[in-house]
């Protein structure tokens, strides 16, 4: 992984999807991205919304409510006419589901190749629950889903003359390194909600991190990890910001620096800019593999970005847990 040199980035946290949008059109045109996690309200729908506007030749809309997804995909067409918007259902925290959407994926004709994945589906700091599949709730949602979902219908993505992966993590994978021996704390007895979101998020970026390694060189695939920021979704509108949500607490245990800084707000519009970077920005290819923040490729000496994530060791390892934990062995 090529970690950030001294040179000032062209972008930063005050960058707008608009503006790289407009940057990008010509990247973003013809392309057929498949999103994650599309509600509205939702940085998966901000990106969306925004990437509709450079004339995409198919938006495909992954999400556990057909429902809201099909109303999200009519928004889209009412607001570009002739956008072609296709609508999956899947529910990551299952791997029946998953396996269900991916089959459909490869099944239909009308996706051809997709050039560009992203995996923004996501929970956050919820109470403990095991998955239908017998892992914890965020690590089953938030990686193994994903994790699943990706490799079944990465036959698709590699027919894309430019394939291009990108997994929605956080600076919250500061919280904790993957838990190789006690990924279910315990059954629960040691459960904390932000070391269990940690956890998962670390594990996005290890990912990205092996799919650069296992597909870069071969097949030209690209694949990217992202902190969007400190954003005010649905994902955690369960949680009262106006008191400490347990997360400063931890921090401060852990010696992080954000046990004692105040939050800093981000609009949608801020946050998916991220996305939209990760998902076309051409300068990327010579940081394949890499952490992004803020519409830049993160600079450990500035931004959140702790060494468990970064790790090919550590990477190779969760590779082969998830193989184990899915029953079945993705090889390239």
């Amino acid at each position: 992984m090529t970690i950030a040199t001294s040179m000032p980035a062209p972008y930063n946290a005050n960058t707008t999807t608009t503006e790289l949008v407009t940057d990008y059109a010509s990247l973003i045109k013809g392309k057929v991205i498949l999103t994650t996690g599309v509600t509205l309200g939702s940085l998966g729908y901000a990106f969306v919304q925004s990437i509709a506007k450079a004339n995409p030749a198919c938006l495909i809309l992954a999400g556990r409510n057909l429902t809201k997804l099909d109303q999200c995909g009519e928004d889209l067409k009412a607001e570009n006419p002739g956008l072609n918007v296709i609508t999956v259902k899947v529910d990551l925290g299952s791997l029946v589901s998953v396996r269900n959407a991916a089959e459909h994926i490869n099944a239909n004709t009308q996706i051809p190749a997709i050039d560009v994945l992203v995996n923004n589906a996501g929970i956050m700091a919820v109470d403990y629950a095991l998955s239908a599949d017998g892992i914890e709730s965020h690590l089953a949602t938030n990686h193994l889903g994903p994790f699943l979902f990706t490799n079944l219908i990465m036959g698709k993505i590699l027919q894309s003359e430019s394939p291009r992966i990108v997994m929605v993590s956080s600076d919250g994978h500061r919280l904790s390194p993957i838990r190789f021996d006690d990924y279910n704390f315990d059954n629960g007895k040691t459960y904390n909600k932000w070391v269990a979101y940690g956890q998962s998020k670390t594990a996005n970026m290890l990912m990205a991190l092996s799919l650069s390694s296992k597909l870069g060189t071969k097949y030209g695939l690209l694949a990217f990890s992202l902190h969007p920021g400190v954003i005010a979704t649905n994902l955690g509108g369960h949680l009262d910001w106006s008191v400490d949500v347990g997360l400063q607490s931890i921090d401060r245990q852990q010696g992080h620096h954000e046990g004692w800084s105040e939050f800093k707000w981000k609009s949608l519009e801020h946050g998916a800019a991220t996305h939209v970077y990760a998902a076309f920005d051409r300068a990327l290819k010579a940081h394949n593999g890499a952490y992004l923040v803020d519409s830049h490729v993160a600079d450990p000496l500035v931004d959140t970005l702790k060494s468990w994530a970064i790790s090919s060791f550590e990477a190779e390892r969760l590779w082969k847990m998830s193989e184990e934990l899915v029953g079945q062995e993705f090889t390239y």
